[in-house]
């Protein structure tokens, strides 16, 4: 899935994102990590990946999309 970074907090290694349909979704430190980031800005284009459904959904993966 696909989505755009909308905050990043390099002290804590998380933040938030927004998928295409406007809805923002935090990811924790972990999810960055899994990734292998070292930085992220906001309005960069991400990928990610996910678990659960609706309000439960949590991002296991945050890394840079690439074409």
């Amino acid at each position: 899935m696909q989505a755009t970074a909308y905050t990043y907090d390099p002290e804590t290694r998380s933040g938030q994102v927004l998928l295409d349909d406007g809805t923002p979704v935090p990811f924790d430190a972990a999810a960055f990590d899994a990734g292998g980031l070292r930085l992220l800005r906001p309005g960069q284009r991400v990928r990610i990946e996910t678990a659960g459904e609706g309000d439960a959904r949590t991002i296991t993966l945050v890394t840079l999309q690439t074409f």
